[in-house]
């Protein structure tokens, strides 16, 4: 069974942050820069929330709320979900789809050591199952990898 450290060797543990003062447009310019879906709302080495693209269009946009002087801390989600690196993958896609988010930080040692997203677990999955599909089809037909 595969672990969440697996998708973070891969994909890295960089996480992009954001201060709870940080106001709503600050935390899109940074979402769009960094070609992300979700920040981590961190206040000093706390995680306080998570605030995402559907965060912004929810609770700024369709409220015609002004971007500029909402601060992240009133449309963030608060305490969100966190999860051990040693948590198997497949909890972290049962979490996301009863939970219905699409994020889950990553905590290690007590700080934040990476970001999952429903992306990542999918490709993670699908990648896995394509390599025993083939295991599978070579015992089958009797064709063993040299």
């Amino acid at each position: 069974m595969s672990r969440v450290a697996e998708i973070l060797a891969r994909k890295g543990g960089q996480v992009h942050v954001i201060s709870p003062g940080a106001t709503a447009f600050e935390a899109l310019v940074k979402m769009v820069k960094n070609g992300v879906g979700s920040l981590v709302v961190v206040d000093g080495d706390d995680i306080v929330g998570i605030i995402t693209e559907r965060d912004y269009l929810r609770r700024v946009a369709l409220q015609q709320r002004d971007a500029g002087a909402t601060p992240v801390r009133e449309i963030m989600t608060g305490n969100p979900i966190c999860l051990g690196p040693d948590r198997p993958v497949e909890d972290c896609m049962a979490i996301m789809t009863r939970e219905r988010i699409r994020h889950l930080p990553v905590i290690e040692g007590g700080r934040l050591a990476g970001l999952v997203s429903i992306g990542d677990t999918v490709k993670h999955l699908s990648a896995e199952r394509e390599v025993e599909v083939r295991h599978l089809t070579d015992f089958i037909t009797g064709k063993y990898p040299a």
